[in-house]
């Protein structure tokens, strides 16, 4: 994932993470990556206090304190605790939308959307199935978390791409990772703009 994220990512940027759970992800990347800004955030209060724990312990840094973010929440994005439009270069996700209803899965592509600028990066880190086939292992990840939560499941990639490209991200990479895991980058395409300079080109 390290590769993957470096390979993506400009030598300086600020990251937002979504669902950073115990933390220990913002801190691995920040350790490695140190031209990065890293912003964890969840919703639950256990994983802030342990966020904001590993950030003691590496001495805070290019590693931010943990906010509060519900993304199962319309309008999530406009939480002042982020900052001004456009603050982040990049929104990462690891590990989350398995796990959670497909509602979240489309807000925060909605969030990602509005926060991230043109050229801004939308990662995902997780088990996913291709075009409906999922590795033998995924098919039965799926239907244990579907036995846990019928709104949980093993997500199909063409799906995620779809809510994307409705927010003016495309596909940039696919990479396959350990157990069956794959890492997505997304890269936004910022179609107002892009429609305003062509308007602008017809014209002249």
């Amino acid at each position: 994932m390290l590769k993957v994220l470096s390979g993506c990512l400009p030598e300086t940027a600020c990251v937002l993470e979504i669902a950073s759970g115990s933390g220990e992800h913002g801190l691995f990347f920040t350790q490695h990556l140190p031209g990065l800004t890293w912003q964890p955030s969840d919703i639950d209060a256990r994983a802030l206090e342990s966020i904001e724990a590993w950030r003691q312990i590496s001495g805070g840094g290019n590693l931010r304190g943990p906010i509060r973010l519900d993304v199962n929440q319309a309008g999530w994005w406009l939480s002042p605790d982020l900052g001004p439009p456009h603050a982040f270069d990049a929104l990462v996700n690891i590990n989350m939308i398995h796990i959670s209803p497909w509602s979240a899965c489309e807000r925060l592509i909605e969030g990602a959307g509005a926060l991230l600028g043109r050229g801004g990066l939308l990662f995902f880190y997780g088990p996913f199935a291709r075009e409906g086939v999922m590795a033998q292992s995924n098919q039965a990840f799926d239907v244990s978390l579907k036995s846990r939560n019928h709104s949980w499941g093993v997500r199909d990639l063409e799906d995620v791409e779809g809510l994307a490209a409705a927010q003016g991200f495309m596909l940039e990479s696919v990479t396959p990772m350990p157990a069956n895991n794959l890492s997505v980058c997304l890269r936004k395409e910022s179609g107002l703009e892009m429609q305003g300079e062509q308007a602008s080109a017809d014209s002249t």
